[in-house]
């Protein structure tokens, strides 16, 4: 319905990734509030309150929408401001931190993170933002039921990994447990 709070400080890759997949259903339903009250929100709500509280979301999210020019495309600010932080942090652990093991899936990712940037016209985004999408791509595949060659699906678990240990040194650096002065 709409993202738990927990997963963004516990996983903020799935955190974002969960809000790519309500930013893309909104859009699915043309920003049409009675239309995901009725086929999503009444039908999943536990309460009065619940469905409130739901609906407001829902309602600001797609005031964003609006605001912003996203029907189409885009991200809403959250999920901006995220990305950014998610990049500096990649940045700050490659070049700052000098994570040998970071480095390393980073490297192991590159070849196919740059084919991928290449075939989905993003070459000019930021790796951290290509990896997000490769992976939010991967899960349309997967709802839509396609095939994904072995060769793509050893990319994405790449990627997969590389996403995975950059959540967990983001919530350590939202915790305050990640130093950037001990390596």
């Amino acid at each position: 319905m709409r993202p738990n709070s927990a997963l963004k400080e516990s996983n903020i890759a799935e955190y974002l990734l969960y809000i790519y997949q309500i930013e893309a259903m909104v859009r699915s339903f043309d920003l049409d509030l009675a239309l995901i009250k009725n086929q999503l929100l009444i039908p999943g709500s536990k309460s009065p309150e619940d469905l409130a509280n739901h609906v407001q979301w829902y309602e600001n999210l797609m005031d964003e929408f609006q605001r912003r020019g996203l029907q189409k495309e885009g991200h809403i600010e959250e999920v901006e401001e995220v990305l950014m932080e998610l990049v500096y942090l990649h940045n700050t652990l490659l070049t700052i931190v000098n994570d040998e093991k970071y480095k390393t899936l980073c490297e192991q990712a590159q070849p196919d993170l740059i084919e991928f940037k290449k075939r989905s016209n993003m070459s000019q985004r930021q790796d951290v933002e290509a990896l997000l999408h490769a992976m939010f791509m991967k899960l349309q595949l997967k709802m839509k039921q396609q095939e994904i060659s072995p060769e793509t699906e050893a990319a994405f678990d790449l990627f997969r990994i590389q996403l995975a240990y950059l959540s967990r040194a983001y919530s350590q650096m939202k915790s305050g447990a990640l130093n950037f002065f001990q390596n």
